[in-house]
């Protein structure tokens, strides 16, 4: 790729975004007390200098303040897979809080009871618990876990995604062994203190990590996400789930991203069989919630610990958890907006729209590759696909993502500033599939010369 044209391609389109938009502009100058100037600081990732300030959103359609439409294939990096304000949620939320009242109450309702019996029947796991973000589901379960077992090490995968969980941000070093991640923010102790770590799709390194005897859970996504879509070889997840087994280690599939493969997850899609499922994100409609569910096995055998504290101050809880207007959103969601029939749509959508980027793709020859999980895709600049995280890490291009999100953003079209991921909704069109198609189309022929 000549590398001189791909950077004069990406000033072109810097100038080009800031033209058109100056209250975002404005409005970020203006932020002065936000740390960042942003509510949160991954907000910053933007290649464009600075980010795109929302005015509206309804379905997958997101309106900024300087009134310029975008489709939206982003939708909150999974939390917004419902779509923006799904009518069913909004009148279940505005129920509660406006005819109903009560939105921390510290006290169950009967939504909660159904959401939680809907999560069972989707995922198969009996026992149901809430949080207000996965990052927190898996904190919980992690302490839950090292205290039935008595076993002080977590093990996940090199470059997984699991929120901000400590455990969870070690990566495979050189010499095979773990080490902590770049930019790893006030790491508490050591990462390998705490954690191990095996590349996705690696029994025999899982093998040699959980031969230790320390390992008190493998926290794992089914396909890696955050990375880029990393697809399970056939026999592994069996083979994981196999391993821990034999070695005394529970096991966690975190479904936050992996939901997308249908309406049970990617463990009800692979008929997958993990004593722990924590999930978050999406299952809210946009509302703040998480959730962890329970094999039987185990809830067992945590309520005959008298000496855990699950009631006070042990570790597990917070008080906004299970607040009536996240189980609200909860029910709605689930019972209403993201139904079976809407994951069936949803992933023809993206089947639809694989197909399409791969013939572009192919058309220019390019060695890229292109990877779904159910209503999910995601393109990565490697061929064949990675089939573990380091692969995957070294596929990156910042600088080839940056060109192409800020095309496409400037073409009216939205993909999660992280990586190269698109996400269906229930409101995702064939047109909005076909408009993507077309400036990506139009972005690889700029870069053709």
């Amino acid at each position: 790729m000549d590398r001189s044209l791909l950077h004069r391609l990406t000033d072109r389109e810097r100038v080009t975004f800031a033209d058109r938009h100056p209250r975002s502009a404005a409005a970020y100058r203006k932020a002065g007390h936000l740390f960042g100037r942003v509510p949160m600081t991954w907000m910053n990732k933007t290649a464009a200098g600075f980010p795109i300030h929302l005015a509206t959103a309804r379905g997958n359609r997101i309106t900024d303040v300087d009134g310029n439409t975008f489709v939206d294939f982003c939708l909150g990096d999974t939390a917004a897979m419902a779509g923006h304000s799904p009518a069913p949620v909004v009148a279940a939320v505005t129920r509660r809080l406006g005819v109903l009242g009560g939105a921390s109450t510290m006290l169950p309702t009967e939504d909660a009871a159904a959401a939680g019996a809907e999560l069972a029947r989707r995922f198969g796991l009996p026992y149901w618990s809430f949080a207000l973000t996965a990052t927190d589901a898996n904190r919980w379960a992690i302490r839950l876990l090292r205290a039935v077992t008595g076993r002080p090490k977590i093990l996940v995968n090199s470059w997984c995604y699991h929120g901000s969980v400590d455990e969870s941000l070690i990566v495979s070093g050189p010499d095979g062994g773990g080490r902590s991640r770049d930019g790893n923010v006030g790491a508490p102790v050591d990462v390998t203190v705490t954690s191990r770590v095996a590349e996705f799709n690696d029994l025999a390194g899982l093998e040699r990590e959980l031969a230790h005897g320390d390992v008190a859970a493998v926290l794992m996504e089914p396909a890696l996400t955050n990375i880029g879509i990393v697809l399970p070889e056939d026999g592994y997840l069996a083979g994981v789930r196999d391993l821990t087994r034999r070695h005394g280690t529970y096991l966690i599939n975190d479904e936050t991203h992996t939901f997308s493969a249908g309406p049970g997850g990617a463990t009800g899609f692979w008929h997958l069989d993990p004593d722990v499922v924590t999930i978050g994100k999406a299952i809210g409609g946009g509302i703040p919630v998480g959730a962890y569910g329970l094999s039987a096995e185990l809830a067992d055998a945590l309520g005959g610990r008298a000496d855990l504290d699950l009631i006070d101050m042990g570790g597990v809880g917070g008080t906004l958890a299970g607040n009536p207007v996240s189980m609200a959103a909860a029910r709605a969601t689930l019972e209403e907006v993201l139904t079976d029939d809407a994951f069936a749509a949803m992933t023809a959508r993206a089947s639809t729209f694989a197909a399409g980027l791969s013939t572009i793709i192919a058309g220019y020859a390019l060695p890229w590759s292109v990877s779904r999980l159910g209503a999910r895709v995601e393109y990565r600049f490697a061929d064949p696909a990675p089939r573990d995280g380091a692969q995957a890490a070294r596929s990156a291009d910042a600088e080839l993502e940056d060109f192409l999100h800020l095309y496409l953003a400037n073409r009216g079209v939205l993909l999660t500033p992280f990586h190269n991921m698109v996400l269906m909704c229930p409101e995702t069109s064939e047109r909005d599939v076909d408009r993507h198609h077309e400036v990506f189309h139009a972005a690889l022929g700029e870069l053709a010369g």
